[in-house]
């Protein structure tokens, strides 16, 4: 990662200026965090305050109609826990930083995220939407079955600017994809949107793989259930953007409702800290497994992105449930970026939604596999992976079974 990248704003040190730069791991640990030792503080405090005391009502009157018309957070003392949170607010901070945006809004979940940004959208009149399939399988429901008033035109990244109408306010990509780990060129779709914002769900490989804004992308969506808290125990979304659009998305959650509760501000802003070291230790394991499977002659295909990180997607040629059943180690389970390895079979699980023809053209075929490769040592995963496998059968593996991009 280019250290000039997070370069920070002038600091009077007393007779000394200076211009800082940090490099992402600095950045992960220290980002929304710059006020605390002015506070008198080390470790970020939790505010669950769902209200605030305000004696002067004229001026609260006067914030709260500056945050109707513009969305940006109300300056002085927090109101109300529905208009933002300083916990939440750290957390933001932080994820924009390391996304290389102005801003970030974070929500409840990740698809009350992706919610509400077709609901801004849809707002201004322009309901529809250009995606590139596989998305993940409850973003790919939300887009078909129009439950926000949406209409999909699906396409590939070549198609997507034959796509465009004068009616569409959003391209949706998700680069690597959920679950076949497929790949994008950013740059070329984002000029290919033209004036229409690119989307990039970017919850497989993070910002410590790579940085869509930095490739033309309005709009970073992360399911930070996943890999930003990385432990299992947060449900969270977020979306980095641009400040003008930060605040339309402020509005639609204080309306709607879809508001991160204050200690899962928190757990996702201890999360940062550790992401870069989780995510580059736990694709170096998944590095690994891949190589072995596309050697082993019971695994017909490996899906591993050039871009590298922690998802290994393979094909088996004998019943893939009889592998979620037997692994030991492994936790066969839903949801993926845990510091614990999961695995799950997307045609019955997290694709089951799309309809199965959708989801065979996509590549997510009834015997894909989806591993989320965690922390532990690599020989006790492969020796897991390698039992629930069973007896050698199949057909001899190829060079090519190893599939990236």
């Amino acid at each position: 990662m280019n250290r000039s990248v997070f370069t920070l704003p002038s600091m009077d040190m007393g007779m000394e200026t200076r211009r800082t730069t940090r490099a992402l791991a600095t950045e992960a640990v220290h980002a929304g965090r710059d006020d605390l030792a002015g506070l008198g503080l080390h470790a970020p405090p939790i505010d669950l305050s769902t209200t605030y005391p305000s004696y002067d009502s004229r001026a609260e009157a006067a914030r709260i109609d500056a945050f109707a018309t513009t969305g940006a957070d109300p300056d002085g003392p927090p109101v109300y826990g529905r208009l933002g949170n300083p916990t939440v607010a750290r957390f933001e901070t932080a994820l924009a930083r390391l996304e290389g945006t102005e801003s970030a809004v974070a929500f409840a979940s990740g698809m009350a995220a992706l919610s509400a940004v077709l609901l801004v959208r849809g707002s201004m009149g322009l309901r529809h939407v250009v995606a590139v399939r596989p998305l993940y399988g409850c973003s790919d429901h939300l887009l078909t079955a129009g439950l926000l008033g949406s209409e999909v035109t699906w396409t590939d990244p070549a198609g997507v600017a034959d796509a465009l109408r004068p009616d569409t306010g959003l391209v949706l990509v998700e680069s690597p994809a959920n679950p076949t780990l497929a790949e994008i060129d950013l740059r070329a779709v984002a000029h290919a949107c033209g004036s229409v914002p690119l989307l990039v769900d970017n919850t497989f490989a993070t910002p410590v793989l790579q940085r869509p804004a930095e490739q033309g992308a309005r709009l970073v969506l992360h399911s930070a259930t996943k890999y930003l808290g990385g432990h299992g125990d947060v449900l969270a979304g977020v979306v980095a953007c641009d400040e003008e659009f930060a605040g339309r998305l402020r509005q639609v959650r204080f309306a709607t409702g879809g508001v991160l509760h204050p200690l899962a501000g928190y757990l996702l802003l201890r999360g940062l800290s550790t992401l870069p070291v989780r995510v580059r230790a736990a694709s170096a394991s998944a590095a690994e497994l891949a190589g072995r499977l596309a050697a082993d002659p019971r695994v017909a295909r490996v899906h591993y992105p050039r871009i590298g990180g922690a998802m290994v997607s393979f094909e088996v040629h004998g019943d893939p449930h009889e592998v979620i059943a037997g692994v030991r180690l492994i936790t066969p389970a839903v949801s993926l970026g845990s510091v614990d390895s999961l695995i799950q079979h997307p045609a019955s699980i997290s694709h089951r939604i799309v309809d199965a023809d959708d989801r065979r053209d996509a590549g997510v075929s009834d015997r894909l596999l989806r591993l989320s490769v965690g922390l532990e040592d690599v020989e006790d995963l492969w020796a897991d992976l390698d039992a629930a496998l069973g007896e050698r059968a199949g057909t001899p593996a190829h060079p090519e079974a190893l599939a990236q991009g």
